[in-house]
């Protein structure tokens, strides 16, 4: 079939067919992306098998929770934020924002709330993982100070694995919610986190082994930072040194987006700090964008399913 004919049977069977009420919203996006999927399977000759072996494997993918994992490894993620540039340089937003980068899918809603300083770590790896401080102060395009900025932390523990998904480790372990102080500031007393890859025999990596890719993340912390008057933010940063800095598999590192953790072995900091032993030291300070400066670019706020604790 050609692709006139193609669109033509597309629409007598998802258009023309209606009988009730239409959203027309989501029937433009169905006819569009059926019709794309008919012409593919025309153009590349793909057999009924291999038609069914996709579906066989997207309902393994739901029933493994992996579609946001596969999301952020096909680029598709990643594809949203570049168009989001994209979107806010047509709308003249104010250059100087904190990048943006994605979220992944281990976010946890409710983790638990301080001011100006938190501990995000249990204290069940401190004996076989160095201690991480990360500081910053959140501060607009104009560099005024933002007190009382959100500022929702999130990382993996030793073995590249999060509270919640991870049922070994306590709730809320290595999640944290910060409100700046009234200088901006912000203080998180953590470990340092690892990179992680895709479960082995996982769905996410079973495609990405047919890809020939490996499915390796860097050491990182992911964001949430929000404040009334101001969009939200969604980013993370990457450690400088990792092997996979610049070959993240979810397309994640982002210039302005990687942290140098420095050691600091010096005894009066160490005491300053109420420490017992030398830690490695991240500043990871935030720019936020005020939405008066930004009314002709799309919200930064994503509707999505979000785990909740």
């Amino acid at each position: 079939m050609n692709h006139q004919e193609i669109n033509q049977l597309v629409k007598q069977m998802n258009v023309d067919t209606a009988t009730g009420e239409v959203d027309q919203r989501i029937q433009d996006i169905v006819v569009r992306l059926v019709s794309d999927l008919f012409k593919a399977i025309e153009d590349l000759d793909i057999q009924p098998s291999e038609v069914w072996k996709g579906i066989e494997y997207f309902t393994d993918a739901g029933k493994a929770n992996e579609l946001g994992l596969l999301a952020a490894g096909l680029g598709l993620e990643h594809y949203l934020d570049v168009r989001a540039d994209e979107a806010d340089a047509k709308a003249g937003v104010a250059a100087g924002g904190t990048p943006r980068t994605i979220e992944g899918p281990l976010y946890v809603a409710g983790a638990p709330e301080s001011v100006g300083f938190a501990r995000m770590d249990d204290g069940s790896e401190s004996d076989r993982i160095d201690t991480l401080i990360i500081e910053g102060t959140v501060k607009d395009t104009e560099g005024n100070i933002i007190p009382n900025a959100k500022v929702e932390v999130w990382h993996a523990n030793s073995m590249g694995n999060y509270s919640f998904f991870d049922k070994t480790q306590s709730h809320f372990n290595l999640r944290r919610t910060i409100f700046t102080d009234t200088v901006g500031h912000y203080t998180a007393l953590t470990t340092m986190p690892v990179g992680y890859g895709c479960p082995p025999e996982g769905t996410t990596q079973a495609l990405l082994n047919k890809l020939g890719r490996h499915g390796n993340r860097p050491s990182h912390v992911h964001y949430f930072v929000s404040a009334p008057g101001f969009r939200k933010l969604t980013t993370q940063f990457n450690i400088e040194g990792d092997k996979y800095l610049w070959d993240d598999f979810a397309f994640a590192t982002r210039d302005g987006l990687v942290a140098t953790a420095v050691d600091v072995n010096d005894t009066a900091e160490i005491a300053r700090r109420s420490l017992d032993k030398p830690f490695k030291h991240i500043d990871f300070n935030i720019v936020l964008v005020k939405e008066a400066d930004a009314e002709e670019a799309p919200s930064t706020e994503v509707d999505r399913r979000r785990a909740s604790a």
